[in-house]
């Protein structure tokens, strides 16, 4: 089942909700301050985040920061009821925003909703590359990098083929079928010069002299 951050400071909350998502088969991982949250976003890859505003160390917006960068969907749960910060949070990406005090079947219920709408996107990572394959967007660092059709088409080829090499033939072919025009074998080194420079070192495209290409995680 899913992996899920809860961020609560709250110690008699924290544990009615560890138990009733572990009873429902989530895994779950409690923090109680961002600092703890920090850590452990940084050495783990969740499924979903349950994230309080109010946190003693500052603002729970501060890992829901972090976690935008993997594509994690936040849920915050919060007793501030503001109708701005609400709308705030909405606008900046959050999958759900739900005050205390709250009902639990409600709530597992948004969890699932929440979890469902992201496991509908295919997400890729390469290096430090995000890519949205459904949105057809690609992030480096919280920042959309702007490609061209074939630029964004042959990072979606290294995206998939990852630590594998690929043959300059390989890609010709992928790119052309793609893209309905012949593609010159001397055009795939401008594209790749091309997607290297938008990429900085966010991505690590490796020339392999004579054959063609390989890109690791």
């Amino acid at each position: 089942m899913a992996d899920i951050l809860l961020v609560e400071d709250d110690i008699s909350l924290s544990a009615g909700l560890t138990y009733a998502l572990e009873k429902e088969g989530y895994c779950v991982t409690h923090c109680r301050d961002l600092a703890d949250a920090a850590a452990k976003t940084a050495a783990h890859p969740y499924d979903l985040a349950l994230l309080d505003l109010q946190l003693p160390d500052g603002c729970g917006r501060e890992t829901a920061g972090e976690l935008k960068r993997y594509h994690t969907p936040v849920i915050y749960l919060t007793v501030v009821d503001d109708e701005d910060e609400i709308v705030r949070s909405l606008d900046d990406g959050a999958a759900d925003y739900i005050t205390k005090p709250f009902r639990m079947r409600e709530l597992l219920a948004r969890i699932k909703k929440a979890l469902h709408e992201k496991g509908n996107s295919e997400i890729l990572k390469l290096g430090e590359a995000v890519i949205d394959v459904e949105a057809g967007r690609v992030w480096i660092r919280d920042q959309v990098i702007s490609l061209t059709a074939l630029e964004y088409r042959l990072l979606l080829i290294f995206a998939q083929n990852q630590s594998v090499l690929l043959k300059r033939e390989q890609i010709l072919e992928r790119i052309w079928d793609i893209s309905g025009n012949f593609v010159e074998d001397n055009t795939l080194t401008v594209y790749v010069k091309r997607l290297r420079e938008k990429l900085g070192d966010a991505v690590n495209i490796t020339t392999v002299r004579g054959i063609g290409y390989r890109v690791d995680q």
